[in-house]
């Protein structure tokens, strides 16, 4: 296709518009055109990466396949795309910094100052560049985090301009702005997307196009003026109307056009308008299905939805193909007890036990996996929801009494799960879990085996702690196997219990591999038993 074309993507007026999902609608259409499109986050914290944030802060912390701890953005850009994202799709002030550092103590920089321009900067365009160049991509769709005008993300939007200059027609700037409608005047409001453009101007970037976020359909005249004031081609002023799903979006930035003008300034061949069947498909399923199933997803972060975001993406994706509606029942798990947890859980057809690190609802996660063992109830644990799974069976079933994780309780006298042996002497918290995607055995006759339809499957893994083995056979004995291993390690990856009707425990994260148009088979097998539950339960 020749040379690389980058498009950026600011936000202004406000947090939280969307800007990952508009990069993402942007990078389907161009993609369903052809073209090979990756999007990549940078984001202006000083964190290297966000593994080490509290979800509470930040949402959940994405894994890529090889390793990389990310914004939840990426999460978003492969559930659209379908393509697998890797660490240079999400870049961090604090990485910037970090190896800016790290050069001028080696001596890079020698008898010079190092400063924000050009040491910075130029950091920056080196990382946003090196998708282009090492994987040889058609357009690169950088969303720059935050909002116009904060201080911390002054570097990237300079980062911007000197790329505009440089590169001419092969890059262009997305704004996304909040155009707010006043009850009580009746109006659509422009001026602060007026005034967000301004601070962009202010820094030497002038836009390309304008997606303006709002909730009443944008008149002629509202466009006429937003283009005139802020020195956009009408055409170039898009409208995102809040839609019931954003799956939505990519239909509806087709219909404005984005995907057009974008190829038209950037000087690239428009092409065949894509009919996006199965992403269409997937839609009607979506918002026709009749019947509800309900799933109490138990996790201690369940305040902040975004804390187990690719989770709840995912149980939608696979109730949709299973034509129905998913109502997931969030439940704290530090307001679970034996004594509520019947009522609790009494409308739910299916219990997922979230994960998480420490011992803060740990105690709720095992009572509701206890529920879920003694009642045959559908159950999926995933992470640390297949280590509570594990602790609820060593105490209730194979009455190892105190039995324990010893990351709950260090003096445990049966560690039943334990720190894996290289993690040991890691001392530093940032980037030293297992991360990324590991091989495993999937033993025939199993659960997951019909899930997957094979015996060898490779998943995303973030965890420090594993199954202890010296355990194993006590377990199998007792009626909890092992249904799937590291073949390199031994390492237990998946437990089930055969007798219960679907018992699936799983040390990795499936819901990071769950995409739009390829939904996981585990959630698919999953809500697919939850659905049965409430079939027998109906009957009765």
């Amino acid at each position: 296709m020749g040379e690389t074309r980058y498009v950026f993507v600011t936000g202004g007026v406000a947090s939280s518009l969307g800007k990952g999902i508009i990069s993402a609608s942007l990078a389907k259409l161009l993609q369903s055109r052809g073209y090979k499109v990756t999007i990549q986050k940078l984001d202006p914290y000083l964190n290297v990466d966000p593994g080490t944030l509290n979800p509470y802060e930040h949402g959940e912390c994405y894994v890529t396949e090889d390793g990389a701890e990310t914004d939840l953005d990426l999460g978003h850009y492969e559930r659209f795309l379908n393509v697998p994202t890797s660490q240079a799709n999400n870049v961090t002030t604090g990485r910037i910094y970090q190896n800016v550092i790290n050069k001028e103590r080696k001596g890079d920089y020698l008898g010079k100052t190092v400063q924000i321009i050009p040491h910075i900067t130029d950091e920056i365009k080196r990382n946003i560049k090196l998708l282009g160049t090492k994987h040889h991509f058609d357009v690169v769709i950088t969303e720059i985090g935050g909002t116009v005008g904060d201080i911390e993300s002054l570097p990237y939007i300079e980062a911007v301009r000197q790329m505009k200059w440089e590169l001419g027609h092969r890059a262009l700037v997305i704004h996304l702005t909040l155009v707010p409608f006043l009850n009580a005047s009746g109006e659509l409001k422009t001026k602060p997307t007026q005034h967000s453009v301004k601070a962009l101007l202010e820094t030497g970037v002038q836009p390309d196009v304008l997606v303006l976020r709002t909730e009443k359909d944008l008149s002629a005249d509202v466009r006429k003026k937003v283009a005139l004031f802020c020195n956009v081609d009408i055409k170039a002023v898009i409208q995102s109307i809040d839609v019931s799903t954003i799956y939505e979006v990519p239909v509806k930035m087709q219909e404005e056009g984005l995907d057009e003008i974008v190829l038209t300034k950037l000087q690239l061949p428009i092409n065949e308008k894509p009919d996006l069947k199965k992403w269409k498909a997937f839609l009607t399923k979506l918002k026709n299905a009749k019947k509800t199933v309900t799933v109490g997803l138990v996790g201690k972060y369940v305040e902040l939805t975004d804390s187990y975001k690719s989770i709840i993406e995912a149980l939608i994706h696979a109730a949709t193909y299973n034509d129905y509606k998913i109502n997931i029942k969030l439940i704290q798990s530090e307001k679970l007890f034996e004594e509520n947890v019947a009522t609790e859980l009494a409308s739910v057809d299916g219990i997922l036990v979230a994960p998480g690190f420490g011992h803060r609802g740990i105690n709720g996660k095992i009572v509701a996996v206890k529920h879920a063992r003694e009642n045959n109830i559908p159950f999926f644990g995933i992470c640390l929801g297949m280590q509570c799974a594990v602790i609820e069976f060593a105490q209730n079933v194979v009455k190892l009494q105190g039995a324990n994780s010893r990351e709950m309780d260090y003096a445990t006298p049966y560690p039943v799960i334990d720190l894996m042996e290289d993690q040991k002497n890691i001392t530093d918290m940032g980037g030293t879990m297992r991360l990324g995607a590991y091989d495993c055995e999937v033993s025939k006759n199993s659960n997951t085996y019909k899930a997957y339809n094979a015996t060898h499957v490779r998943e995303r893994h973030r965890h420090r702690y594993e199954f202890n083995n010296e355990y194993l056979d006590a377990f199998i004995e007792k009626g909890m196997k092992p249904s799937g291993k590291n073949p390199d390690t031994g390492l237990v990856e998946i437990v089930e219990i055969p007798t219960h009707k679907w018992f699936v425990g799983v040390q990795f994260h499936p819901e990071y591999s769950s995409t739009v148009l390829n939904p996981h088979p585990l959630f698919m097998a999953f809500v697919n038993a939850a659905i049965k539950e409430k079939e027998s339960k109906t009957s009765k």
